[in-house]
């Protein structure tokens, strides 16, 4: 946790991509890069959809919220993907489970709390 999921890119695209961004999230989140996670979701278009960039992770403050748009955009523009759509799916901590615990009661929790 965090999770960067990645719709309608190529997988080469993601893997080139994905230590820079990790790196770079994790520095504007000011979390363990180890902790990030990367997918690709492979999806069956019905209509015109964009490609996208999810990111699911605990609410910080918008000027970061900002930071990792602007980053994860100017990386895909220097590779001609101008046109993506990015957004963030807040999580909740207490409504966040590991091994169906309550995050809070999980060994660590003093710097999950902060993903």
């Amino acid at each position: 946790m965090p999770f960067l999921r990645f719709k309608g890119f190529d997988k080469h695209i993601i893997e080139q991509l994905s230590p820079s961004i990790i790196d770079e999230f994790a520095e504007l989140v000011s979390i363990p890069k180890e902790i990030v996670k990367i997918e690709l979701l492979h999806i069956e278009q019905i209509t015109n959809s964009p490609l996208s960039v999810e990111i699911y992770m605990f609410q910080r403050e918008q000027a970061i919220h900002d930071a990792v748009a602007s980053m994860i955009h100017e990386k895909f523009s220097e590779l001609g993907y101008s046109h993506l759509h990015i957004f963030f799916v807040i999580l909740s901590p207490s409504l966040y489970y590991k091994e169906g615990k309550p995050l809070h009661e999980h060994p660590n929790q003093h710097y999950q709390m902060n993903f």
